[in-house]
């Protein structure tokens, strides 16, 4: 599933194509997504929120869309080749210069402001670590919400900060070295500090073009993440997987380095 780097930055790349310009063609697979009509409005802003992609019209109406595993927003030119199947298009907006498609997307929606206030999943969302201002404090007051929950839980929950996926965590939490299964109550309140800013900092840092990684040097981007029976590149230990909170994540870690028994 695409993490909050990944959809700011899908915004910058929108936004940058889109924003000002008056939609020419509008098309939708569904027809929900169809009335009213786009095609004559302002895209006003471009807008992520956490792992969700907000583009705005001037009519106070916003597309809300969420890639889950699946989705991807390219920017084409006119008469550019797409890198997908058009079959797989859920919405292409056109505008003078440029065509913006989603494709595959399982999450999509047309909706009015007062909508997109109430909606369920948008209006439920904690901080964005990739905001600026971050906001440190209400992240920790998040935190303080769920005592019980394990970080490796507590740092994927959406409500408490908009963003972290399964990389960033299993990451994030091997190089602060804090077990994922230690519950929030544990944590002095300087250390989750610190990983709200280091993991901010890292998102940030990921930004730009090209593929995520979280270390430099020689062999692989990651530490952790998808590197299970691999030795830890610290201290040589063999890194773990297990599935952990309801949903069944795989989490990794290194067992030495974050102290898990």
């Amino acid at each position: 599933m695409p993490e909050g780097d990944t959809i700011h930055r899908a915004a910058r790349v929108l936004g940058e194509a889109l924003t000002g310009q008056a939609v020419l063609r509008y098309w939708a697979h569904r027809p929900q997504l169809l009335a009213p009509r786009r095609e004559g409005h302002v895209i006003t802003a471009v807008e992520a929120r956490g792992k969700n992609l907000l583009i705005h019209f001037d009519d106070q109406r916003a597309l809300y869309s969420h890639m889950r595993m699946t989705g991807a927003w390219h920017v084409y030119g006119p008469d550019e080749r797409w890198r997908r199947a058009q079959a797989r298009a859920r919405v292409i907006i056109e505008s003078e210069g440029h065509v913006a498609v989603c494709f595959d997307a399982p999450v999509i929606e047309l909706l009015t402001a007062p909508e997109l206030l109430r909606h369920p999943t948008l209006s439920r969302l904690g901080p964005d670590l990739l905001a600026e201002p971050l906001d440190e404090d209400g992240i920790l007051a998040g935190f303080a919400r769920h005592p019980a929950l394990p970080l490796g839980e507590a740092v994927m929950n959406q409500g408490i900060a908009a963003g972290i996926g399964n990389v960033y965590k299993s990451e994030m939490l091997f190089l602060a070295r804090l077990s994922p299964f230690l519950p929030v109550e544990a944590m002095p309140q300087e250390r989750l500090r610190k990983l709200v800013q280091d993991t901010a900092a890292m998102m940030r840092r990921n930004l730009g073009p090209g593929m995520r990684t979280t270390r430099t040097g020689p062999g692989s981007r990651l530490w952790v993440y998808e590197r299970s029976g691999q030795a830890c590149l610290r201290c040589r230990t063999r890194i773990q997987m297990r599935h952990q909170g309801e949903q069944a994540r795989s989490t990794y870690f290194c067992p030495r380095c974050q102290g898990v028994g």
